[in-house]
């Protein structure tokens, strides 16, 4: 589920403690947890809203919004093509109430200097990564960064010749192993990252 960066930081403050989507079946579990842009935030009911016409103005605000008749405009179905059966998003409204439980555990992990088991670790995970038909490319990509820090974003993917958004998701897979920071411009490689290409180039 989408959870906007002012949202998730409503959240944390405690200020935003619901969120409404429209969707034909519950997305989320009671339990689980999804990692936002001000930390990790669990999910603690979900409940489907039989009556959108009956949410309070107070309500509406617990969810970030401004009142019950900008919660019902947010939430109004959006009609797909005339094939397409229901609307956008789905034909039932749920609410699930939110919590923050804790800050993104990948910046502590990115901090952390691996020893030799993790470094063993980190290693095998990177070689699933680098099993693609294209061939290896978390080594390449971890030199480029640390080459090219706090590069925009596209500027690198020009420099390397490789489509943006691939290039992108491919970060993201070495920053959840705590090994790359993202900037608002570009990235660098994070000190765990760091140690890792050293422990490579020692070899």
């Amino acid at each position: 589920m989408l959870i906007s960066k002012p949202i998730a930081e409503a959240i944390r403050d405690g200020r935003v403690t619901t969120q409404y989507r429209r969707w034909d079946a519950p997305r989320v579990k009671v339990g689980g947890t999804q990692l936002t842009s001000a930390g990790l935030v669990t999910f603690t009911r979900v409940a489907q809203v039989k009556d959108l016409d009956r949410v309070s103005d107070r309500a509406a605000r617990a969810a970030g919004l401004k009142d019950a008749a900008a919660l019902r405009r947010a939430l109004a179905p959006k009609q797909r093509k005339p094939s397409a059966r229901g609307s956008r998003g789905g034909d039932k409204v749920y609410r699930i109430h939110v919590a923050w439980v804790g800050e993104d555990p990948r910046i502590s992990l990115r901090d952390r200097l691996p020893d030799a088991a993790e470094l063993a670790v980190i290693q095998r995970r990177l070689q699933r990564l680098d099993a693609r038909p294209t061939g290896a490319w978390t080594r390449d990509v971890l030199e480029w960064i640390r080459d090219h820090p706090r590069v925009v974003s596209k500027e690198l993917a020009a420099l390397r010749g490789v489509e943006l958004l691939p290039l992108k998701a491919d970060i993201r897979k070495l920053k959840a192993l705590g090994l790359t920071i993202s900037h608002e411009v570009g990235y660098e490689l994070s000190p765990r990252g760091a140690a890792y290409l050293a422990t490579l180039e020692g070899n």
